[in-house]
């Protein structure tokens, strides 16, 4: 992932390529290929955003739809590091749109996006959080982190994200589109993800949108780039034609949960005496799944024995 200026300061520029991440996110929470290409989209785009926040901060970007597809969540820091999930892993669609695309738009709906920034919060630090949030106005995502960026920020950007969905190993198969109810979890896989903003500084002279404009329309799709070997920076080169880029940072973007047994173990304890107490007769252990990765915990009989005696009880 990289961060980057052009044109003096008058573009700012945000792009990575999240193929392995995307791969990661849909293999643990299994998802169906449509499904797959909305969660990895939002992981981008709340990847992206996060890209700019400062240490301590982290966003988290959720899609309220009304769709089938339920919710679709993303959490991200300053470190390049994304978690998230969708409620419905299983929603999916067996057609393409009018473009040959997952029709995402059918299963996301109306609804609301929310972006919420924090700071500090998982040291103690009960900063007020900001949140935003806008309508749905596309389903197709990409076009509704841009409308975000321009109604709740007030920064117009292009915003392009991509998830490319295969299910045969072969490259030669990588024509056939994943488009039917008869397919394999275990063989689909994710071939290429990732995405870019563009974004025009206040500073910007009308001549300089015009010419990006232009540019931005014969662009070649941001998975038809990372197909062909670019990387995030070549990719921002691809879009911006003759405008020279300034690369400020770089980071190496990761699937990566802050859940733990520890945390696990907490949370349990948290519930109180009587709730462990219930879950060590009626179950003789516990099991927690964390929602944003799905790894599961399974907490033992003799590991609720050592909470209850912090209640002072053996």
């Amino acid at each position: 992932m990289v961060h980057a200026t052009a044109a003096d300061n008058q573009i700012r520029l945000m792009a990575a390529v999240t193929t392995s991440l995307v791969g990661e996110a849909c293999r643990r929470h299994r998802t169906f290929p449509t499904a797959s290409v909305a969660l990895g989209r939002v992981l981008t785009g709340g990847l992206l955003l996060g890209s700019s926040l400062k240490d301590l901060e982290k966003i988290t970007v959720q899609f309220h739809c009304e769709g089938p597809i339920g919710n679709i969540i993303a959490q991200s820091d300053a470190k390049g590091s994304v978690r998230g999930y969708v409620t419905n892993p299983e929603a999916d669609v067996t057609s393409m749109n009018s473009y040959g695309k997952f029709d995402v738009r059918a299963l996301v709906g109306g609804g609301t996006m929310y972006v919420t920034r924090d700071a500090g919060f998982e040291i103690g630090l009960m900063k007020e959080p900001y949140q935003g949030s806008v309508p749905i106005v596309s389903g197709e995502i990409g076009e509704d982190f841009a409308y975000y960026l321009a109604k709740s920020e007030q920064i117009n950007s292009a915003v392009s994200l991509g998830v490319l969905m295969k299910v045969d190993e072969d490259e030669a198969s990588f024509n056939q589109p994943v488009a039917s109810p008869e397919f394999s979890l275990e063989r689909l896989r994710v071939a290429a993800a990732g995405g870019y903003i563009v974004q025009m500084m206040p500073s910007a002279d009308e001549d300089l949108i015009n010419h990006l404009e232009n540019i931005l329309s014969d662009t070649p799709s941001v998975t038809e780039m990372i197909r062909s070997g670019l990387g995030p920076q070549e990719m921002l080169e691809t879009v911006l034609g003759d405008l020279e880029i300034s690369l400020l940072e770089e980071t190496e973007p990761r699937f990566y949960c802050q859940c733990s047994r520890e945390r696990a173990l907490l949370i349990i304890s948290a519930l109180g005496e009587a709730e462990v107490r219930d879950m060590l007769v009626k179950d003789n252990g516990a099991e927690l799944i964390c929602h944003f990765c799905n790894e599961r915990y399974q907490i033992s009989a003799e590991e609720l024995l050592e909470l209850l005696k912090e209640y002072g009880e053996a």
